[in-house]
């Protein structure tokens, strides 16, 4: 499983998930939950340790690193992201192919292939600009530390507003596949799926960086050599 790390921004810092954080998530979900209908986020103290208790658990079974997203202005944690769907494309070739674990030590691996997900935000945190250098912390950090060859993202094919903030980031649809699975009303739902791949990053990456007004970094994409034998 990747190490936790902190990434740390000017509007927004993603520290690791810890039991901690549980109050303040629970409060954080708490101020208005109009815009969850699409989206799990965990309600009262009870439901947000159980929230987190999972993620810890997911993040120890290597399927996962979670995150609390911190506003830097106060220090108050606004919500919660993570990165899932750990792939790792290292050792021999296997058909049919399917995710794997890591070639060799578990706690020094790094992925070739991950998925940004579970993010939401308190209803103060949403439209201020903290979502998206979110994500240019974690894109950069999964291309440019890491060395993935793709990030994905998916989406209630429904929400409409979660799908519109994909697609600013400048990741590409690849499809809506149909009656995927059940959404949170039990309603049988579609799942629309993006990616951004790595020789898109340079261009995404500038996209970002205009956007949160970042001046200065001149990051490189990592590319590893795939092991095979």
């Amino acid at each position: 499983m990747p190490v936790p790390v902190t990434l740390h921004g000017r509007a927004v810092r993603l520290e690791p998930l810890a039991e901690h954080h549980v109050e303040a998530l629970a409060a954080a979900a708490a101020e208005d939950r109009g815009s969850y209908a699409f989206t799990p986020v965990p309600s009262g103290v009870e439901a947000t340790g159980q929230y987190v208790a999972d993620a810890l658990a997911a993040r120890a079974a290597g399927r996962a690193v979670p995150f609390a997203t911190v506003r830097v202005a106060d220090g108050r944690v606004v919500g919660s992201t993570r990165f899932c769907e750990l792939d790792y494309w290292q050792g021999p070739v296997l058909w049919p192919p399917a995710p794997r674990g890591p070639l060799g030590p578990p706690l020094t691996a790094i992925p070739d292939a991950a998925e940004i997900g579970g993010t939401w935000l308190s209803a103060a945190a949403q439209g201020t600009g903290i979502n998206t250098e979110a994500k240019l912390l974690m894109l950069r950090h999964a291309f440019e530390t890491w060395g993935v060859r793709r990030v994905s993202l998916r989406a209630d094919a429904r929400n409409v507003r979660s799908r519109a903030a994909i697609e600013r980031l400048g990741a590409v649809l690849e499809g809506v596949h149909r009656a995927h699975t059940r959404g949170l009303d039990g309603v049988v739902r579609g799942t629309a799926f993006y990616s951004v791949l790595d020789e898109e990053w340079p261009q995404v990456r500038e996209q970002l960086r205009r956007r949160v007004g970042e001046r200065g970094h001149r990051g490189t994409t990592r590319i590893r050599t795939l092991v095979t034998a």
